[in-house]
């Protein structure tokens, strides 16, 4: 049997790909047995070292994990909330046809695209400390999120100006046609197609912005959810694997769910894609089609 991408594997392939399969178990199984037996020798699976997280007690995730954890997806949701609509923008204003708008967009998308974040983010810092009133406790969540907006939102600016670029040009040729201005073909037509194509590339920049909340938390002192494994840590015995496996974790969790819940809306857009025109009757149809060719009316008797 033939797919539509490859040729059906005979049976040196199948036996060959059994082989690559069983050895790459083998060498993972031994990697994975190789870093157990570093750990337990080196005393890190040792019970008093996890018991903080693992024994039933709360003080932990209560003192130190719930609280870094809150001001993570506190920094994240801001910062998704306010790049997000300007990388939109900026996307848009690329493709103008005006001068004026598309090359000083570009100018900004590139200049911040090609910064690093962590940059931004002390920038940011110094910034509010010589020209703000804004406190000290404040001032690390402002430049965490000003860093993280300024670099994700020109990097989705490029997101949606390639997906709006991906679509046909029978698209906007065509809603032009029937007389809609450019503006309405953008937001009636273009957009609305790209953010099916867009979602996968702006779920993982979502997922950028939630890892590198961790930036402020090593440079600025933001208490996010990585200080806090340093914290705890210390508090109960230089338990340091422990405490960033449970962050870790916790962060895989944090990113699968936001993936997951991509993929889910990315099928439902595409399910309401193909089941939104309008289905016309056998009798509709034919009726339709005669009085468009004149055959069995009026126009047939002439």
């Amino acid at each position: 049997m033939t797919s539509v991408l490859y040729d059906a594997q005979g049976p040196g392939a199948k036996r060959r790909n059994v082989l690559y399969t069983v050895g790459f178990l083998a060498v993972f199984a031994a990697v994975l047995w190789w870093v157990f037996s570093s750990l337990s020798d080196k005393g890190q699976l040792e019970w008093v070292l996890w018991k903080p997280y693992l024994g039933g007690s709360t003080e932990a995730y209560s003192t130190y994990i719930w609280p870094g954890l809150q001001n993570t997806l506190k920094a994240a949701a801001l910062a998704m909330v306010i790049a997000l609509p300007l990388g939109a923008v900026f996307g848009i204003a690329r493709l103008s046809d005006h001068v004026w708008i598309r090359v000083p967009a570009g100018v900004v998308v590139e200049f911040f695209r090609a910064i690093p974040v962590l940059i931004l983010m002390i920038f940011g810092n110094a910034l509010y400390a010589d020209y703000t009133d804004i406190s000290s406790d404040d001032r690390p969540l402002y430049a965490v999120v000003t860093g993280l907006v300024l670099y994700n939102a020109s990097v989705l600016a490029e997101v949606v100006r390639a997906g709006i670029l991906s679509l046909p040009k029978g698209q906007s040729e065509a809603a032009m046609a029937i007389g809609l201005r450019k503006n309405q073909v953008m937001r009636l037509v273009l957009l609305p197609q790209a953010v099916t194509a867009m979602l996968p590339a702006i779920v993982s920049q979502l997922v950028v912005i939630v890892k590198d909340t961790a930036l402020g938390g090593a440079v600025l002192t933001f208490p996010e959810l990585l200080s806090a494994a340093n914290t705890m840590s210390g508090y109960y015995g230089a338990n340091t694997i422990a405490s960033f496996t449970i962050v870790a974790l916790i962060f895989l969790a944090l990113n699968f769910s936001l993936t997951s819940f991509a993929t889910w809306l990315e099928g439902r857009l595409r399910r309401a894609k193909k089941t939104s025109g309008a289905v016309l009757a056998p009798d509709d149809a034919s009726i339709s089609g005669t009085m468009g060719t004149g055959a069995g009316g009026a126009g047939a008797s002439t």
